[in-house]
């Protein structure tokens, strides 16, 4: 699985993105807030490698 990347595609919209083999963006995209705000809602029992973020314990 590819690491996922910050995109800024208009001021004030930050979103992590993942791409595919062939470098098109994936449906698996998520805003930036609502990523943080997920982080602080559970604790990780598992680290997640670096760039894999979203990754962990669901």
């Amino acid at each position: 699985m590819s690491k996922r990347e910050l995109i800024e595609p208009h001021k004030g919209d930050k979103r992590y993105v993942r791409r595919d083999e062939s470098g098109h963006f994936t449906k698996d995209q998520v805003d930036v807030g609502r990523s943080l705000a997920a982080d602080r809602r559970q604790h990780a029992k598992t680290k997640a490698e670096p760039g894999q973020g979203d990754r962990g314990d669901r």
